[in-house]
């Protein structure tokens, strides 16, 4: 399987996927923390991927979503953004209200 057919498979199984550097409970960037902590925060359960353990998705992946930074958050197979997106959505309750639509809608599926 290529590069993009995995990251295509990573984004179709999951409903709630970061992209980051690093792990949720030990980030290895400022963004990627603070996107981490605004999704834990809302404590429903969410994919991850350490680009840092993955090279080729971190090479693959902006050019595929046409976005050149990370993190990255995709919820139901959407881009929905990085870490100033992330944030501001979170500031503003949006975030929650996506996560946990898309965490029952996935829960109803499995």
């Amino acid at each position: 399987m290529d590069t993009i057919e995995r990251i295509k498979e990573q984004i179709s199984q999951n409903a709630i996927l970061l992209y980051m550097k690093g792990s949720p409970k030990l980030p290895s960037c400022g963004f990627s923390s603070q996107a981490a902590q605004a999704m834990m925060s809302i404590g429903e359960k969410f994919a991850y991927v350490d680009i840092l353990q993955n090279p080729d998705i971190r090479a693959e992946l902006p050019k595929y979503a046409d976005w050149p930074t990370f993190p990255q958050l995709w919820i139901n197979g959407e881009l929905i953004g990085g870490c100033d997106i992330i944030l501001e959505m979170y500031q503003q309750g949006e975030l929650q209200e996506l996560v946990k639509e898309a965490a029952q809608a996935d829960s109803e599926n499995a």
